[in-house]
């Protein structure tokens, strides 16, 4: 995709509700988290307290840890949207009063900020056991980045008298519902700019997969390739086919027990369909009785999903994403690619293929084509 994908940060969240149902507002809220934020990492237990600065029905809180590509500041302008939509009006006359939702950025990894809109760490998180006891049940040792003391030690000394009580309920997280357990190995294909290595690498750490990605920058042949196409096809496409298949055959054989599956941005079968692009039909029949011989052995993904972009968007991309020695190719060279593409899928009836069309996604940029991605690709 063109847009810049930021790494994953931590971000804490409580949650509180005094009115109407409760324990339903608490799970739409992570429910909406989860659809607009990021991933859910981890669910506190909900508690029930008195409410604290007004008279009112009792809370029900809980804490939340959540995965996300966003700016603390997006993160804010997201939870005052769900907010809104589970029916909470923030006012400044109205601050200790009771609410359908309550959602307050707590920490977001080590950042301290001052501005109007936002101040991190929370102000009164340390002041608060309704905060504090559900931030405990995600991680005791978290640190404050301005107190310098960690959750479990805040706890201890704040004096908060009100008292929670643990409930017999648990909120659900509704990051285990996309399930990939059915996959062992998952291969991301597309055209050039597709975004294949982006989908590849969000997949693989939203849903704690080991990522395998081409090692397309390392070939000082490719550059070369691009200014002088005849002359250096053949070894381009020979070093290709020796790195994939290196690389393909160590990554798979090295067992790692703490991932649950295997992603990649490639499968070996692209050498074929570049090489047939790229190569003399003399050179092609060569290189073909060559890879099959190399591919013999070699594991097939379980899925193989391609990703379908029209050619301007993938100008686009490319363009954006300024690599120099890309900057040359030309419309009809992405065009035979994604022909070459479908036609060894629709000739290989021995590979789980899923041709996704994602000409009007932004996965990198929207999380709502994200998930609809997924959603695609688990359906």
């Amino acid at each position: 995709m063109h847009t810049k994908m930021n790494s994953l940060q931590n971000a804490y969240i409580a949650l509180g509700s005094n009115q109407g149902d409760r324990f339903k507002f608490l799970q739409e809220a992570i429910n909406a988290i989860y659809q607009e934020i990021g991933v859910v990492s981890k669910i506190s237990r909900v508690y029930s307290c008195s409410a604290s600065g007004f008279d009112g029905p009792d809370f029900l809180n809980a804490a939340v840890v959540v995965k996300t590509r966003m700016s603390p500041h997006q993160v804010l302008k997201k939870l005052l949207k769900i907010e809104k939509w589970l029916g909470r009006e923030r006012r400044s006359y109205d601050k200790y009063t009771s609410r359908t939702i309550d959602l307050d950025l707590i920490l977001f990894e080590d950042q301290v900020i001052q501005t109007k809109t936002l101040i991190l760490p929370h102000p009164r998180m340390n002041q608060r056991n309704f905060v504090l006891q559900p931030l405990s049940d995600l991680n005791m040792n978290l640190m404050h980045p301005l107190i310098n003391k960690n959750i479990g030690e805040l706890k201890m000394s704040c004096d908060d008298e009100n008292v929670l009580n643990a409930q017999n309920v648990w909120l659900k997280n509704p990051s285990k519902q996309l399930d990939f357990s059915s996959y062992n190995y998952l291969t991301i294909e597309g055209n050039i700019g597709a975004g294949k290595t982006s989908l590849a690498t969000m997949i693989s750490e939203d849903y704690n997969a080991k990522l395998i990605l081409e090692r397309f920058a390392d070939n000082p042949f490719l550059p070369k390739f691009y200014e002088e196409p005849n002359r250096y096809a053949f070894t381009l496409e020979m070093s290709f086919l020796a790195d994939r298949y290196q690389q393909i055959s160590d990554d798979l054989a090295q067992l790692n027990l703490f991932k649950d599956f295997v992603v990649s941005d490639y499968d070996v079968h692209k050498s074929l369909i570049f090489s047939k692009i790229t190569l003399a039909r003399e050179e092609f029949n060569l290189y073909r009785r060559l890879f099959y011989q190399v591919y013999r052995d070699m594991p097939k993904p379980d899925l193989y999903v391609y990703l379908y972009q029209n050619t301007a968007r993938l100008q686009e991309n490319i363009k954006r994403r300024g690599r120099s020695f890309e900057q040359k190719i030309e419309n009809k060279y992405l065009e035979d690619i994604n022909t070459g593409y479908l036609e060894f899928l629709k000739s290989s009836a021995a590979l789980n293929v899923k041709i996704i069309d994602i000409s009007d996604m932004d996965f990198v940029k929207s999380r709502s084509d994200y998930l609809t991605l997924i959603d695609q690709i688990l359906g």
